[in-house]
Order: C-alpha cells, then structure tokens, then sequence
C-alpha cells in the first residue's frame, strides 16, 4: 500500500494550490486524501493577478469530492500534509479538527506543505511559534501574529515545513516539499 497524504481544503480552495500538489502526489506514488468540513463536492475558486489590481480577482473554479470530513480523520494514518491557499484556510482554521490535524503533524515532525493562505491555518492551530514561513505577502502580519518569521520566498523550509506565496511558487514549493517526503516516506 502506497503511504499516503491527507490535503486539508473547503470551499473556497484555490484550484491550482489544491489540484496542483494533488496530481504531482499521485503522480509520484502517493495515495492522497481530500478532508473538507463535510464529506461532499467543495467548490473551488480561481485567484489570478491582473495588471492595475491591488490583490488578485477570483472566479468560479473546478469542484472536487471531499474524501472525508475533518472530524473523521485519523492523522495517524498519514505520513505528510499539504494545506493549500485560497479563502477556504481563513474559515477552516476555525474548526478545531483541522486544528487537530495540523498539530499532529507538527508534534510528529512529518512532512508539512502550506502555500498563500494555508498558514492561517498554521497559525490558528498554534504551530507557527519560531518557525519561518512564507505566505501570500498580505499575510505577513497573520504568519507574525500566530509567532512565526515571515519569508517572502517560493519554496521556504524550516525543518518539516515547506510553505510559498501563491500558485506562481509551485515548482520551488512542490520541490522543496518533495524532498522532504521521499526521505520521510518513500513510495515502495
């Protein structure tokens, strides 16, 4: 049986941040796990950068089927985390089970991957405390208020954390982050 990855998202996810790290986890042998709030379709949503915004714009994007809600997971069966971006980490990280989830990772030192918003997450589950982290720069002030250091870079690691800014940062992210898996757990 292929180790597997459990990808924490809701509605409001950013397509790319969730698909992307999804498909190159299958694509390397993993099995990959969706948990949202509730076991059902979540709707994702595309953010985009165009010239003359302040921040980026979003529209409707692809639905994905949530393989488990948070309350049913069992971290214990996973041997690494990706948090993804988008507007599903501003109220996900009110749910005190993905809370569970995020600091069950932390406490074991598994492999741990948050991009753009995913760090509120980070943060409200109390794992930031001295750890460097990247995030959608807006977000420096919420990385520094949950105690960690900001980093405004693609594919930032400190120890078990891999974390980015947006979508732009996947191959830096994903890269960094891949490292850290394979040596964790190998597939075969």
């Amino acid at each position: 049986m292929a180790p597997k990855v459990i990808l924490l998202t809701g509605d409001g996810g950013e397509t790319l941040e969730v698909f992307y790290p999804y498909q190159r986890l299958l694509e390397a042998g993993y099995e990959v796990d969706v948990a949202a709030p509730s076991k059902r379709k979540v709707q994702l949503v595309v953010h985009d950068f165009v010239d003359g915004f302040d921040t980026y714009t979003e529209k409707l994007g692809h639905t994905l089927a949530a393989d488990v809600a948070f309350a049913d997971v069992d971290p214990s069966e996973y041997v690494a985390l990706v948090v993804p971006g988008g507007r599903a980490p501003e109220y996900i990280r009110n749910d005190p089970d993905a809370q569970r989830i995020v600091q069950h990772f932390f406490a074991a030192g598994a492999p741990v991957a948050a991009i753009c918003h995913g760090p509120m997450l980070l943060a409200a589950a109390g794992v930031l405390e001295g750890r460097t982290s990247s995030a959608y720069p807006e977000l420096r002030l919420d990385v520094e208020a949950g105690g960690g250091i900001f980093e405004d870079g693609a594919g930032v690691v400190d120890g078990n954390l891999v974390t980015g800014r947006a979508w732009p940062d996947h191959p830096a992210w994903m890269r960094e982050f891949m490292k850290l898996l394979e040596a964790a757990a190998p597939v075969g």
